[in-house]
Parts: structure tokens; sequence; C-alpha cells
């Protein structure tokens, strides 16, 4: 077999491979053998059928046929082999000519990986939010928690803000009850927003046994989207009544014995939480900057591909859990489907870009995924998925994604060597230290966005 390869542009090549026809002797005594199986002959046993009556019952170019579709991949494997490509998705394969006795000759298109230079990386540098918690902030914190620990009772007068009222609701479209829009016995908040626009100001001044129409966009049900007559009766009425803040409350809500030491643990805990969006803002600018600084020419089929991967998963998954179609989607986002289709282009490009810089990282800084990292990363996976880590690990294995998870960790470990090069500044103009944050560099949104492509590319990887 001879192969050549043809450059067409920096993401796709033309492969022309020529076959010797002694090299398909494999492939035509399969190609006999399976005809013989599928085939029976007159004063023959099946299986036992002779090359020369299969040719003339049943013709030389149907042989020919089977034994060149299973010897196509063989050889087109071969020449992506010996050429060293790194080849993504399948290639468009046309047989130029096939000459019975003499030769196969057939051309193969196929994207492969762009040849990515990465640049002197080391003055990058980003600014980053301050780690500042307010008197404020911890005020608010405490109030939240004050708020968990509310209680109410049944109270005779009108409904307030505030209040938590027992519902009775019927949902009307047209004139008709809907199936599904009638409920009993709703707690609802009065100013959560939790149920219906519209339903705050219908119960508010009622009193228990009071009852009130009004109309409202149903949120989700059998008629989600449409315009429906409401009609609620309120069934009890109860104020809500906060413990007061000392150090008993302190007891009450958590493990310390004072007030001082809840709000000063709730001070550490808005700090932790300021630092881990601080390194996660670090990762998410310095990877824009490095994509800056790379020329990264991105598969036109792989690009097509992910859009598409994209809008499915949001029409099919998200919005259809919510009752949405796109339409009522983009109205609600205030979209056009243009925009839209803007907006999914550039992220699914920026995605693409993420990965193959980061991939190009993981082999220039020779970065090793141990069997402890993946554990962590697995365990985080689970954690986020809802699953259990055997649940979710036997999932993995099943779906052939343990490659697909190495990848996440090295390109995670990637940007970690970027962050610790660059120069990361805060608003204050202090220089900022990520080395306490390390367990952050694996999971920022960052490289997250590279993960949405990845499933698509590791698929299409030959």
């Amino acid at each position: 077999m001879k192969s050549a390869v043809e450059t067409l542009n920096p993401t796709r090549v033309r492969l022309t491979v020529e076959v010797p026809f002694e090299e398909l002797k494999e492939s035509l005594d399969a190609a006999y053998k399976k005809i013989n199986q599928q085939v029976t002959v007159k004063g023959f046993r099946k299986g036992k059928i002779p090359a020369r009556v299969i040719d003339q019952r049943f013709g030389r170019g149907a042989v020919l046929e089977e034994a060149v579709n299973d010897a196509l991949p063989k050889f087109y494997t071969e020449a992506v082999n010996e050429a060293e490509l790194n080849v993504l998705g399948q290639p468009e394969v046309d047989i130029t000519e096939l000459k019975d006795n003499e030769t196969l000759n057939f051309t193969a298109e196929v994207d492969i990986r762009p040849a990515i230079e990465i640049p002197d990386y080391s003055g990058i540098e980003v600014e980053v939010d301050a780690v500042e918690v307010s008197d404020e902030d911890v005020e608010k914190a405490v109030e939240e928690l004050r708020e968990r620990f509310a209680s109410t009772s049944p109270v005779e007068r009108a409904a307030e803000d505030g209040d938590v009222v027992t519902l009775d609701l019927e949902a009307k479209v047209e004139g008709e009850i809907l199936e599904d829009g009638v409920a009993s016995g709703v707690s609802y908040t009065i100013g959560s927003g939790e149920l219906l626009e519209g339903i705050d100001d219908a119960v508010k001044g009622l009193e228990a046994g009071g009852e009130a129409t009004f109309t409202s966009e149903l949120k989700g049900g059998s008629a989600a989207g449409k315009e429906s007559e409401v009609t609620v009766k309120v069934t009890q009425v109860a104020a809500r009544e906060l413990p007061a803040l000392d150090d008993d409350f302190a007891q009450l809500a958590s493990e310390f014995d004072t007030l001082d030491e809840v709000k000063a643990d709730s001070r550490k805990r808005l700090e932790n939480m300021k630092q881990y969006d601080q390194a996660t803002q670090a990762q998410e600018r310095v990877l824009e900057k490095l994509l800056e600084l790379v020329e990264v020419p991105v598969p036109e089929k792989l690009l097509a591909d992910e859009i598409e991967t994209r809008k499915h998963n949001l029409v099919n998954h998200q919005l259809g859990q919510m009752g949405l179609d796109l339409a009522k989607y983009l109205e609600i986002q205030g979209k056009t489907e243009e925009e839209f289709d803007a907006e999914t282009k550039e992220q699914a490009e920026k995605g693409i870009k993420t990965q193959f810089v980061l991939d190009e990282l993981v082999n220039k800084e020779k970065l090793n995924v141990n069997q402890e990292e993946l554990t962590e990363h697995l365990m985080r996976r689970a954690q986020s998925s809802g699953m259990s880590p055997d649940q979710f690990a036997q999932a993995v294995v099943e779906g052939g994604q343990v490659p697909m998870l190495v990848g996440e960790v090295a390109r995670g470990k990637a940007l970690a060597v970027v962050v610790e090069a660059a120069t990361v500044k805060d608003t204050n103009g202090e220089v900022v230290d990520l080395d306490d944050e390390d367990e952050t560099a694996e999971t920022v949104e960052a490289t997250e966005s590279a993960d949405a492509a990845e499933e698509k590319t590791e698929k299409t990887e030959a």
C-alpha cells in the first residue's frame, strides 16, 4: 500500500491511497465466506459454494463491493498512522479506481487537529476582584440564617408582605379548568416570587376565607406559557416570627455558644467563598488572555456539529424540562434568533479552541494524570451529577468515558500551569497568591467551557 497526504487547509487533509490487489486477498476471502453464509445454491451445501459459482450466480461485482467495504477501514487507518495524523471525525471516502485483479485506489478527506504554537505566556497579567467582606455582608448572612429558623403562627387579620398563607388554587384557560391546574393547601410566603406573577397583589389584604381572581401566564404544566385566569382562596394567614439575635439563637442555629462566634464564622465562610470566586475569576481571565495569544483554526464540520449539539441539548433537555420551546426562551431572554445563533457559535468556537490549546499545553508541559487526581475529579463530578461515586464511576466505565475524565483533569492542570506563571493582581493593586486555591484549578468554568466540546471531539477522533 502507498499513501500520500495533501493539506487542504490547516484543519483538513486529503489522503490518496493505492492498494495492490494482492493486499485485498484477506478481505476477498472474507467476502466469499460471508456471501456463502447468506445464500443457497441448489446442489451445494450451505457454506460450501465454490467462489466461481458465486461469481457466476451473483456477480464478481458484489464480491468486490463486499471486500472493499471490509478493507477500506483497515487501509485508511494504516494511511492515517503512517502519516501520523491526529484526525477528527469520519472521513469522506471516494473510490477513484477499482480494477479487478489489478488495483484499488481511493481518497479520504478528513478533519485534523490543527498544529498550534504555544507562545511564551509568562507575561500574562490579569486583574481580579479583591477579597473584601464588609460588616453589611456579615449581617446579611446572619439574617439569612435567622430567616431559616423563623416560626409561624396563625393570625386573624389580612395578609401582609412576609406572611405565610395557605392557598387553594384553580387555573382556567379559555374558560376551561385545567386538569393539572387545581391545587389545595399550597403554602406560600408573600413576596417570595415563588408562584405566579400577580399572586402577591391578589392575596395581600385577604383574610382567611377570602378569595380573588387574577390573570397570569403559567410557568409550567400542560398550558405553560399561556394566559390563565387564576382563582385563589386563602384558607389561613400565618405571621412569621424571627428569633432574637442573641447567644440563645447562636446555640440554636449553630455549633457556637455566642452570637459573636457565629458572626466570625460567617465572615470566614464569606472570605473563603470570595477567595474561591477570585481564583475562578483569575483562571477565566488568564484563559481569555491565553486564547488571544494563540492562533487556533477550527474545523468547520466540528464547529457545526458542536453548535448543533448545544442547540439540541438546550431545546430538548434544559428547555424541555421547563416546559419551554426555543421561541419562548428567546422572548424571555429578549434575544433574536440571529443573536442566539451568534452567541452559540461564539461559545462553541471558544470551547473547541480552549480544548485544543489546553491539550497542546498538556503535551508541551508533559503533564500526566495520576490515579489520585482522577479519583478526586470523579468524586467532584459525581457530586455535581447527584449520583454516588460508585454509580458515577460505573456509568463512566460503561460509557467508555474514562479518557474524557482524564482529559478534563489534564486540561485543568495545564491551565493551572499558565495561571501560576501569570501575574494576578486584585482591584486594590495587590498581587494575589493563588497557592491556597489549588483545588479550584481543575474545576473552574473556563475549563468546563471546553468540556462541552470535548465529548463531541473525543467521540469523533479516530
